[in-house]
């Protein structure tokens, strides 16, 4: 049988029985369901003659209750500093023992800093305890009144398990907009962050393709922070790509009296306005090098130097930083600062493409559908071999939604939009489908093939790819070459040595020959 061991400081009040004659520090030892073998009592010098007398009292009501005087001394003792500091290193020192002896700290005694401490020393598992509550007997009652034990191991409290499970949620939901998503990586991803904002003051880095919700995301992570009251200020949203020179130094950081081109007077800056809050550097990717550097220095230290200013100035932010290109290749590339990364990469999550997420492509309809009706104020729903089709479509692996979810939020509003009566018809869904593959057409056009079409017609949609470079590549070099022979020697410069003939002329005729076209046709 493991040892009963209770931690308690004396009560100096309590146990003197200057209130009532129920005294916590004796009577705890007297409940016949709590044997308690051992006794720890705190106290300071000045009150070692009240720490006899209590264990002598404790001797003659409990024998078998071993009383050891532990004492603590501070000088002020609702100073939380230097009470937490010396409950600390006697809890470092004690040497438990949780094989044979179980432990226990009583909280009824001492002052309120004092139980404060133990709640975090316990908490904490500093020590490595439960902790018990007594009180005295009620009305005309005697004998050692009652007590009640806490474990802080959550976990035990289902009601409590299930309380801090729900709230988890509303988390999550919130983060992902109030979506049902599906893909189990994202939702992985989304409850991750959730732990990561709750409990870090880090930066954080989210990296994904555009229109991916980098922005949406960053304006619910501050959300949540808010929430969870690590934030009081407010959202400061930067787009870095329209920053350039002097202009981006003055907009992030400020600038003194004359210092900025043009200006008259003192200028905040963005860095500023986020104080309290959080700063979403979007498209961070874009800033200069220097700008980096200031980025840097004032995320570490808190502090920056304004544009023409001799002091500088104090800012305590939390960073979001978004970026549609991978930074470790920027750095590679010299783009972008190694140390910068470095502090931004602490935590990064990648927000994967809308035809990475199939499945979740459903329900952002649905969510997409709902935005809309609010933004129209009319019901709106599809027919149900339209919405299959439309599904279909939009699922379809070789359906790549270049846009992500700017393209799949302004397709469906423009079915909203169209709908005769609320309702989206399958010829609507054709035709939307029709102008999406259009459009998407024209952004991504092949530039070989647009040139092979200059030259070729609609012949030249029949050229394999692999044909089609290199005869983009041939036609490049005519027209940058004053003849077809210095065409010839430079396309033909690697393999001339190990021909017999070195026309290259006639090489790169009779290569054009092949595809209906001669030099006066690749000049034009």
């Amino acid at each position: 049988m493991k040892k009963n061991v209770v931690l308690g400081f004396l009560g100096t009040n309590l146990d003197a029985g200057k209130r009532r004659r129920w005294r916590p520090s004796v009577q705890i030892c007297q409940h016949p369901d709590f044997p308690i073998d051992r006794l720890e009592l705190i106290h300071s010098r000045r009150w070692q003659g009240l720490a006899e007398k209590i264990k002598s009292d404790i001797n003659a009501a409990s024998p078998g209750t071993e009383v050891l005087l532990q004492r603590i001394d501070v000088r002020d003792p609702w100073d939380f500093e230097e009470v937490y500091g010396a409950m600390f290193d006697f809890a470092r020192a004690y040497g438990f023992d949780e094989e044979r002896e179980d432990y226990h700290v009583h909280l009824t005694t001492g002052t309120h800093v004092a139980q404060i401490c133990w709640f975090l020393l316990t908490e904490a598992r500093h020590v490595p305890a439960r902790l018990v509550q007594t009180s005295p007997p009620r009305g005309e009652d005697t004998g050692p009144g009652s007590f009640q034990i806490v474990d802080l191991d959550l976990s035990r409290y289902n009601l409590l398990q299930q309380r801090f499970d729900m709230v988890a949620r509303e988390y999550s939901t919130l983060l992902k907009g109030g979506v049902e998503t599906r893909n189990e990586a994202f939702n992985a991803m989304i409850d991750r962050m959730e732990v990561v904002t709750s409990g870090s003051d880090a930066p954080l880095l989210l990296m994904g393709p555009t229109g991916t919700g980098k922005s949406d995301l960053a304006a619910r992570l501050y959300e949540l922070k808010l929430q969870r009251r690590r934030i009081k200020g407010r959202l400061v949203h930067v787009n870095c790509s329209t920053l350039r020179g002097e202009r981006a130094m003055s907009t992030l950081f400020g600038h003194r009296r004359q210092a900025g081109a043009g200006g008259s007077s003192d200028r905040r800056g963005l860095l500023q306005e986020a104080d309290g809050g959080v700063l979403f550097l979007d498209e961070i990717d874009e800033l200069g090098l220097d700008e980096q550097a200031m980025i840097l220095h004032a995320v570490e230290t808190g502090k920056y130097l304004p544009l023409g200013s001799d002091y500088e100035v104090t800012s305590r932010f939390h960073l979001i930083a978004g970026s549609g290109q991978d930074l470790a290749e920027c750095v590679a590339a010299g783009r972008f600062r190694a140390d910068l990364f470095a502090r931004l990469n602490l935590w990064t999550f990648r927000l994967p493409a809308l035809h990475d997420r199939p499945e979740d492509i459903e329900p952002n309809i649905v969510h997409e559908l709902a935005r809309v009706e609010k933004l129209l104020g009319t019901r709106i729903s599809f027919n149900a071999d339209a919405h299959a089709r439309y599904l279909r479509f939009a699922t379809d692996p070789g359906t790549l939604w270049p846009g992500n979810f700017r393209d799949l939020g302004a397709s469906v509003q423009r079915l909203c939009t169209l709908a005769p009566r609320g309702r989206i018809t399958t010829r609507m869904v054709d035709e939307e489908i029709t102008t999406l593959k259009g459009t998407w057409a024209v952004a991504s056009a092949d530039p070989d093939l647009q040139l092979l079409r200059d030259h070729l017609g609609a012949q030249a949609q029949d050229i394999d790819a692999f044909d089609r470079v290199q005869l983009a590549t041939v036609i490049r070099t005519c027209r940058q070459s004053a003849s077809l022979s210095a065409a010839g020697r430079t396309l033909f410069a690697a393999s001339r040595a190990a021909k017999k003939s070195r026309n290259d002329a006639d090489r790169l005729r009779k290569y054009l020959e092949k595809f209906g076209l001669d030099w006066a046709q690749c000049r034009s």
